[in-house]
Order: structure tokens, then C-alpha cells, then sequence
């Protein structure tokens, strides 16, 4: 299908936002109990559901969520979710090379468990000196690494084993390491990097600095996610629209090149909750002048679960409903005709402090819904009223196909 009217599509994904009842909030979910008037006045003017993203069967990385949410079946492209962030990276794989994300973590307990899987959100500019130390011993081992943002880095093995197992850090927080360690052909490599990386983090001025103002040291190494080289037909093959992807973390700026969106840098979007709101949502606008689709991802609210903090949560999700929604609705104005999806990828849990494979609330608008829309909101977008609505999407990769046909119909 070709779309050459002027009516512009966005998809805006707070990733993580979905949760299961606290009973310290009175058993409501953390979007329950936040205060989001823009997203509530989304929901009495739009169509609100549930919509299953991982397919059963499947792991719930934000990888296979986000590659359904944008009309993929994982089932057919996935291999990995290290390979979108190498392209994002521009880092070409050969199609046999092997690529892993390579985290920097705390290990608690002499290295026998996993005390936190950002090392308490490491900067950029530290990763990248600790990677740099890190690096000759790599390249023993036949294995080049590469500078991310933050705590996420890429490894790349050329000509790697098709046999490997190997774990997210983040889904087991707190919990022993030693059964979680990489398995299969790849296992005896990598576990020589994961323990040379002890000695060389451990005492590395980086480390020491981090000591001295009470954060938590990098003083190991985690290589997961892995995989080939994907093959993937652009949106445009797919539905004849050109468009650009709004985020901080390199998994979904790949996602997205991989896809054939223009990755849009934004200065200061740390993929964090200090991440630069304003900053997406302008880029989002400026894009939408230029291209029919933008897909607008925000990190803070998954990172906030993982960190197991509920206050922390709360306040991403009420950060992206007043920094984020509220002035991309103002912003969209300028579009004659505009059609909205917003949904998380996943529910992270922040009592579990890991992704689950639940179904995720959406809402549905479109700009005559919003033009037409009362002052006050009618309904409260939650878990909660997204299943009492009755709409049940089984296979939300789907639903970009809807997004795109109805205005057109």
C-alpha cells in the first residue's frame, strides 16, 4: 500500500510502563496510581486494549516487543538482539560473525552474584576507558569490542559458534551467578573474558574514583543478547512509508535502521529517567514535518523497574505523561491529520524487577477523536481498564497495519 496524504503516524512507546497490582499501592499498578492526565484524556477520546507483544513461547526482551509492535513477526526475523544494536553502532557483521552485548555489571560477593546490570549506570566515559583497558586481552581471544552508551557495549566474534546459551543480567538481580554463566561452544571464551575483566576492573582508576563518591564498581563484564546478522524488509517494502525512530539506546536505533527509519540523535537522551524529554519529543516533531511515520521510544520507565524502586517508577511514568505526551499532543497540533499509537513494549514489573510476557495496555487516537475530545477525562488509562474494555489484540504485530489503513480506507 502506498500513503501519500498528508496525515502523519506516530507510535510512542514508554517501554516497560506496564506492571502488575502492588499490594503497597492498595494492589493498583504504578500506572494506576500515577497521575497521567494526558494520557487519562488519550483514553476517553481514543480506543484503549490489551495487546499481547512476545509472542508465546518467546522470551519478553524489549527486542521481540518492539519488533512486533512495528508489524515484524519475531518468530520469522529474530536472531538476537546484540546484532540491531551493532547496527545502530555501524558496526557491519560479516554473515557469520557472532555479536553479543557486552554489559558492564556489579558483581556482589566475591563475583558470585548479580548486585546490579548498568554497574549503577555507569557514564559513557567511564565505560569506554574501562572498555579501552579491556580491549588487548579482547583481541587474544579473536574478540573486538565497541564503545555504546552507558553500561551497553557490543562484542563482536568473527566466524563465532552457533552453539551458545547465555543470560540477560537484569533478569536476575540479587540472585547467584554461577548457573547463569554463558553454556555451549562460546562458554569457554567468553567465561576467560568475564574472569581476565575481574582483575583488570577491579583496581582500574575508573573503579577507584567510583569507590571514593560510594557508587558501585564495573568490576565485570556480560556478554549476552547474541546473535547473526538479521534480514529484514524495510517499512517502506511493507507499507510504502519513510520515517524515523526517536531513542537513546542503541537496540532501538537498530531496530529502526534495520527497518529503514533514520535513527535521529538526541544531545542528552541517556535512556535514563534524567534523559532529555524536550529534546525527543522536538525531534519527533521535526521529523513528522519531514517524513510520514516517527516511532518514539522511551527508556526510563523500564529502567526505573529494573532498579526495584516503586517511587522511582511512579515518577517515570508521570515524567513521560507531562514531559512526553502532553507535548507531543500540543506539538501535533500543527498536523492537519495525525494517527497515534501508544502502548508499551513490555510490562517490567518492579516487584520482580524483570520483564514479563503479559499483555500490555494501549491507547488508539486519531486527530478528529482528539479535536473532539471533553476537557476532562473520563476514563483513567491503566492495566486495569484496558482489559475491562474488552479489546484483546493476540498479535500486536498487527496493529501498525490498522494504524496505517483506517485513515485511508
Amino acid at each position: 500500500m502506498s500513503l501519500e496524504s498528508k496525515t502523519k503516524y506516530i507510535i510512542v512507546v514508554p517501554d516497560g510502563m506496564g506492571d502488575l497490582p502492588i499490594p503497597e499501592l492498595g494492589d493498583r499498578t504504578p500506572l494506576e496510581a500515577a497521575h497521567t492526565p494526558w494520557m487519562d484524556k488519550m483514553a476517553s477520546a481514543g480506543t484503549i486494549g490489551l495487546a499481547r507483544t512476545v509472542p508465546l513461547g518467546m522470551e519478553p526482551g524489549s527486542d521481540v516487543a518492539n519488533l512486533s509492535i512495528l508489524g515484524y513477526s519475531p518468530q520469522d526475523v529474530y536472531t538476537g538482539r546484540a546484532p540491531f544494536e551493532a547496527a545502530s553502532m555501524g558496526v557491519e557483521l560479516g554473515p557469520n560473525d557472532l555479536a553479543f552485548r557486552l554489559n558492564f555489571v556489579n558483581l556482589d560477593r566475591n563475583f558470585t552474584v548479580m548486585g546490579d546490570h548498568s554497574a549503577e549506570h555507569i557514564s559513557s566515559i567511564e565505560a569506554r576507558q574501562l572498555l579501552e583497558a579491556l580491549q588487548p586481552y579482547a583481541e587474544s581471544l579473536g574478540l573486538t569490542l565497541y564503545p555504546g552508551v552507558s553500561y551497553r557495549n557490543l562484542l563482536v566474534w568473527e566466524n563465532g559458534p552457533d552453539s551458545c546459551v547465555t543470560y540477560p543480567p537484569h533478569d536476575f538481580p540479587g540472585q547467584p551467578v554461577a548457573d547463569r554463566l554463558p553454556k555451549g561452544d562460546c562458554a569457554a571464551v567468553l567465561l576467560r573474558l568475564i574472569v581476565k575483566s575481574w582483575k583488570v576492573l577491579e583496581q582500574h582508576p575508573v573503579n577507584v574514583r567510583r569507590s571514593q563518591r560510594c557508587k558501585k564498581a564495573a568490576n565485570s563484564v556480560w556478554p549476552w543478547g547474541h546473535g547473526k546478522r538479521p534480514k529484514l524488509r524495510t517499512l517502506r517494502e511493507n507499507f510504502g512509508i519513510s520515517g524515523s525512530v526517536v531513542a537513546a539506546v542503541d537496540l532501538m536505533k537498530g531496530i529502526g535502521k534495520c527497518a529503514g527509519l533514520e535513527p535521529i540523535e538526541v544531545p542528552g537522551a541517556t535512556g535514563y529517567l534524567d534523559t532529555n524529554y524536550a529534546g525527543k519529543v522536538h525531534a519527533a516533531l521535526e521529523s513528522l514535518r519531514r517524513k510520514d511515520f516517527v516511532y518514539l521510544h522511551v527508556e526510563a520507565p523500564d529502567e526505573a523497574s529494573h532498579s526495584g524502586y516503586l517511587d522511582l517508577k511512579k515518577s517515570a511514568i508521570e515524567d513521560f505523561d507531562e514531559k512526553v505526551v502532553g507535548p507531543l499532543l500540543e506539538g501535533l497540533n500543527e498536523f492537519s491529520s495525525w494517527r497515534l499509537l501508544l502502548m508499551p513494549d513490555h510490562r517490567t514489573p518492579v516487584e520482580l524487577r524483570t520483564h514479563s510476557t503479559d499483555p500490555v495496555p494501549f491507547i488508539q487516537l486519531d486527530s478528529n477523536e482528539w479535536g473532539n475530545a471533553r476537557k476532562e477525562a473520563k476514563k483513567h488509562f491503566s492495566e486495569v481498564s484496558a482489559e475491562r474494555s474488552g479489546v484483546f489484540v493476540e498479535d500486536a504485530s498487527t496493529m501498525i497495519a490498522h494504524l496505517l489503513e483506517k485513515s485511508t480506507s
